[in-house]
């Protein structure tokens, strides 16, 4: 089974969704059987490439509130991340460009596939918002993707053209035409669709159904004479 993630490494709830849904498949019993494969989407495509303006400021005029508002809504929300055991710094994160980091995470993919990606966007996910680190930033990218385990040869070239550039417009793409327009957004099994960090409940019980789905079992019509495990007939 397959769960196709869209997500940016800037957005706080994409973080607490990853935990909620890491949860649901700590107890799944097919979990060795589910490949989880995060796509791309971009929240401000506009920001700059070096954040220096910290987020709140930002955000309070984009939502048309004060800078207070803002910061008790944060509060809230780093409370929230911390019962996920998440600790969270939104007071100092910057406002930033996140299509390199993208970039490096479809390279990830592309050479070491799911598990190296996951590494990769754990990583990413924890300096932005754990560390209050600027994910524009080259020498922050290259420094978490080789501690992630990339290639740093490949990571300098990515870093220095638009290699994937092309794949990350194909996943924005592809998210317009299953009407994403917020993030985290969750596809299980190409059928389902889930909107949002919901609770780890509701990614379990789907998680339950699309394997029933996708596994039925086999519905035995007739019976008759058997041989045994054991060898008796």
């Amino acid at each position: 089974m397959r769960i196709d993630i869209w997500s940016d490494v800037v957005c706080p709830w994409c973080f607490v969704g990853k935990r909620r849904l890491e949860a649901a498949l700590a107890e799944f019993e097919h979990a060795d059987q589910v490949e989880v494969v995060y796509r791309s989407f971009q929240l401000d495509p506009s920001a700059p490439q070096h954040g220096h303006e910290l987020t709140t400021p930002v955000l309070a005029r984009k939502y048309g509130r004060t800078e207070d508002e803002m910061r008790q809504m944060q509060q809230q929300l780093t409370e929230l991340a911390a019962v996920e055991g998440l600790s969270f710094r939104l007071l100092e994160t910057v406002h930033t460009r996140t299509i390199d980091a993208h970039r490096l995470l479809h390279l990830a993919l592309a050479e070491g596939g799911p598990a190296l990606q996951a590494t990769l966007k754990e990583s990413l996910l924890s300096a932005y918002f754990e560390d209050a680190q600027d994910v524009g930033d080259h020498t922050v990218l290259r420094r978490e993707a080789l501690s992630a385990g990339l290639d740093p040869e490949r990571v300098d070239e990515v870093l220095e053209g638009e290699e994937f550039a092309d794949a990350v417009v194909a996943d924005i793409d592809a998210a317009m035409d299953l009407g994403v327009s917020g993030v985290p957004f969750f596809v299980v099994d190409r059928r389902y669709g889930i909107s949002g960090a919901q609770p780890t409940e509701v990614f379990s019980q789907v998680l339950t159904q699309a394997w029933a789905e996708s596994h039925p079992p086999v519905e035995v019509v007739a019976g008759g004479d058997t041989c045994g495990v054991d060898g008796t007939c």
